[in-house]
């Protein structure tokens, strides 16, 4: 499983509680595109569109070898592939208060891209604190530690 891209940010933004495999829907010059490694997952967002996962600002950068009529938006909807069964249950989850569905990463299953994403909710103001708070403490320990050495 080679890893393409990692959103970063939603760790510190949210609390993950439960992750889903989602196929994507892309056209050819996407797909190579994304092999090259030039997608980004900053401020992409899914959402629920007519019983759908619709994965929202998304992007990926423009093949440099395709040709002139095959561009397209390169931060269009793009449609997520999951069961009936995960849909449903991501549907009422989110209809709960404070849950959202974030993308987690873009990586390779054999030959396949797959989008790891997951039910999040929301931290507040105090918790990313304490989390940068615990971050640079661990930090420090690392420096004495190999200080020490």
């Amino acid at each position: 499983m080679k890893v393409v891209e990692y959103n970063k940010r939603a760790s510190f933004e949210y609390y993950i509680e439960d992750k889903y495999e989602a196929g994507i829907v892309l056209e050819g010059n996407e797909v190579k595109s994304i092999r090259a490694g030039h997608c980004s997952l900053k401020d992409s967002f899914c959402y629920l569109r007519k019983g759908e996962v619709v994965l929202k600002n998304m992007h990926i950068a423009y093949y440099k070898q395709s040709g002139v009529f095959n561009t397209v938006d390169t931060k269009r909807d793009r449609k997520l592939l999951l069961h009936r069964a995960e849909i449903d249950k991501i549907v009422g989850k989110v209809n709960e208060k404070g849950y959202t569905l974030v993308p987690i990463k873009v990586y390779f299953k054999d030959a396949l891209i797959k989008i790891e994403v997951a039910l999040c909710k929301g931290k507040h103001t105090y918790d990313k604190k304490r989390a940068l708070r615990e971050k640079d403490i661990l930090r420090e320990k690392e420096r004495q530690i190999k200080e020490y050495r």
